[in-house]
């Protein structure tokens, strides 16, 4: 490296061991396992900084010569040793803790840079096996699978040993350890499927049932519990330097960055994080283990081999088959730790399950949904673990987890589109269940202090879940234009309708501008439409695309308005008696449904809706009144009429119910988006250029919206 000799000289040390040892470590020698090399290496003192021209061009000697020395493959292997050897150990501090965070370190720059810079994303330059007269442990898989050896062994130390004032700065180097052996994955687009190798993750999903269960109890417990251990005098004296920063850490820094460094938390001016480091890695490597699938291979033979590569590619995707991801069953099978070992019935679960403190984790999930990655863990949570569901929907302080998201999308603006399609998913996926929307509208919110445009006093939060869903309409509607979204919200506002109470003043308006807001669309879309005919026609001239997309337009923003007519009809037809400001707003608006009196979808339920109308307006007609009506005093009469109202002439309709399927291939959406979130939030930077998972310029578009000043105002 530079002026610092890359193999040591016979018979001699230079003064400083660290250059040696390191320029050793990168050069063209090959030392053995069984060297006492690896001792000096990993014992180290941390003294030496380096520029960065010195941590590149190490890299750059380390990547030519690892194919001839293996020392990729030897280093993690001896941190393999490290983990085991300190598993036996007593509490306290130790050599072999400092030695084995040196081999994650060190490791994990060396790695980085060879998946940053592979030819043809050809993970075979990684050299992880040994030479043929190599010495190998003990345990030493017999199919010399490396990645296997080493996956195991840190899954193994991260989910069997507990976190303490000793083991905390070497659980934070696994785990970024972790999420560089897992990075490979950007190096790849998600849809490639079954030919698509990545050694570490592969390696990961293979590991036995319980080993997995172990690791993902462990990881959301740190997630939970947020574990933080200042540096003491005592503990991690080979660390301790003053201002001045150690080797590994200037090697880590000058290299891009690669991960968050650890030795920083341990020396901020106040001695604590606004967030627990240990417990945001934990929660980035619990989501790219859950959501890796790893497709299985059919036999190729039996597919016509006249087909060009990609549609060979695609052939083989669709024939093809997942891998069974314990780490995700393992999420989905998690149970309440309050909750006995048996069923409701006395029977035992068939599958094996993991005990997690339920309430625990739901408070630390409403206090962390501003983060992306939080809300991707309450996403798969209320998705693939029922009992978890089941229990969220028990809760009656809901608001616990509907306040942030409501708040969250309320700032929709400033949220990337992926965030605010999971937390749309996830108020879906509530609003199934009937039970969460009768609880949300006996839940009373004193103010809601966020809510700019009006004071919103001891409204329901039923009803502020309907202003917010109707006020993302909105904004999709001007802004963002997608489809998606507008389904989500309405199919949401569908869900709930049934089962509204006493919905707010304000909330019964919105209710009623959403119509007259997609109806002006509606007819702005008929009118280009027909525009469009007409001068095709005239001009003799083929603009059918053009014609049919407008006509697709116009039929889905049709079916949006019978959405909003069906969620109208099905709050009179079910609960018209306990919801007098609908029926206000209904009355007060009533000229925004005449247009589509006759419109052949519509006409059934604007039926309905005439008939509560002529109902409460032959109410009104036959009121004596002194002086002109006012607000209250149209209120006051609904209110007396609505005990009076039997529903006579109500035709009923099947409720609408929506409910949340995800797509055959999620990996597709999941895998690129749980990098994004590491990326734009982890501290963890990749060469752009060598990210192939998704195209760099979302990344860069994420990272922007990030820089939002959370002071500004809606600007919607």
């Amino acid at each position: 490296m530079g002026a610092v000799p890359s193999t040591p000289r016979k018979n001699a040390l230079p003064q400083d061991p660290a250059e040696y040892l390191i320029g050793a470590f990168v050069g063209d020698k090959s030392f053995p396992l069984s060297s006492d090399f690896w001792d000096g290496l990993l014992e180290l003192p941390i003294s030496l900084q380096w520029p960065h021209h010195r941590v590149r061009q190490a890299c750059e000697i380390f990547a030519q010569n690892n194919n001839h020395t293996r020392h990729l493959a030897k280093i993690i292997i001896h941190l393999v040793r490290c983990l085991q050897e300190s598993m036996t150990t007593s509490a306290g501090p130790s050599l072999v803790h400092m030695k084995a965070v040196h081999a994650a370190y060190l490791a994990s720059i060396f790695l980085k840079y060879l998946i940053e810079n592979f030819k043809d994303n050809s993970f075979e330059e990684l050299y992880l096996s040994l030479d043929e007269g190599e010495t190998v442990p003990e345990n030493f898989p017999e199919d010399q699978n490396t990645a296997n050896f080493v996956m195991h062994g840190v899954l193994s130390f991260i989910g069997m040993s507990d976190v303490s004032s000793h083991t905390y700065l070497l659980h934070h180097e696994l785990l970024n350890f972790m999420l560089v052996a897992m990075s490979t994955q950007l190096c790849y687009a998600p849809s490639l499927g079954p030919k698509v190798v990545h050694p570490f993750l592969d390696a990961a999903i293979i590991q036995e049932t319980s080993l997995a269960g172990l690791v993902v109890h462990k990881l959301l417990l740190n997630y939970i519990t947020c574990p933080y251990f200042p540096l003491n005098g005592g503990s991690y004296s080979i660390f301790s330097g003053g201002s001045q920063l150690g080797v590994l850490q200037k090697v880590g820094s000058a290299a891009a960055n690669f991960v968050l460094l650890p030795f920083s938390y341990f020396v901020s001016s106040n001695g604590e994080g606004s967030r627990s480091p240990l417990a945001e890695s934990s929660l980035v490597v619990l989501l790219i283990l859950i959501h890796y699938r790893k497709y299985n291979m059919v036999d190729e033979s039996l597919l016509d081999k006249s087909e060009d590569d990609a549609t060979m590619d695609s052939l083989l995707k669709d024939s093809s088959y997942f891998s069974e991801n314990p780490y995700c069953k393992a999420l989905e099978n998690a149970r309440d730790i309050e909750l006995d070992h048996m069923d409701v019935e006395g029977n035992a679960h068939n599958e094996p399950f993991m005990r997690l403190p339920f309430a625990s984790l739901f408070d630390t999930l409403g206090l962390h949904l501003a983060d992306e990655s939080s809300i991707l863990l309450l996403y798969s949570l209320v998705h693939g673990n029922s009992d978890f569901l089941e229990y969220v929907l028990v809760r009656t302080d809901l608001d616990t987890l509907v306040m942030p998201i409501l708040e969250t999308l309320y700032y929709a603006s400033r949220r990337t589109s992926n965030q605010i399609y999971m937390l749309l998913i996830i108020l879906l996926i509530l609003s199934q269940d009937s039970s969460f929307n009768a609880s949300i509208h006996k839940l009373v919110l004193p103010s809601v202090p966020w809510y700019q445009e009006r004071l919103l006093h001891h409204v329901s939060l039923g009803s502020l879940m309907v202003i917010i869903l109707i006020r993302t309409v909105k904004y999709n509607l001007s802004k963002m234009r997608d489809v998606y979204l507008h389904t989500n919200c309405l199919a949401t506002l569908a869900n709930m309708a049934p089962h509204v109470h006493r919905l707010s003043a304000y909330a019964s308006q919105r209710l009623i501008s959403l119509f007259d807001m997609l109806s002006r669309k509606y007819t702005k879309l008929a009118e280009l439409r027909n525009d469009k005919m007409l001068m095709n026609k005239a001009n003799s001239i083929d603009g059918g695309n053009i014609t049919e997309d407008v006509s697709t337009e116009l039929h889905i923003y049709t079916d949006f308005l019978r959405i909003v007519l069906e969620i109208l009809n099905a709050i009179l037809s079910y609960s018209l008696p306990r919801n007098p400001e609908v029926v206000y707003a209904i009355m007060h608006r009533q000229e925004v449904f005449q247009p589509y009196k006759n419109h052949p979808r519509f006409n059934e339920l604007l039926e309905n809706i005439y008939t509560v109308l002529d109902f409460f307006n032959s109410r009104m007609d036959a009121q004596s009144m002194d002086g002109e009506w006012s607000v209250e005093k149209v209120l006051q009469v609904i209110i007396i009429n609505c005990r009076s109202w039997r529903g006579e002439g109500i035709k009923m309709f099947n409720q609408l119910r929506f409910t949340y399927e995800q797509e055959n291939h999620p990996e597709e959406f999941f895998i690129p988006y749980v990098w994004q979130l590491v990326l734009s939030h982890s501290g963890f930077n990749f060469n752009p250029s060598a990210i192939n998972l998704f195209p760099v310029d979302m990344l860069i578009e994420e990272q922007e919206a990030l820089t939002v000043e959370e002071t500004e105002g809606p600007n919607w």
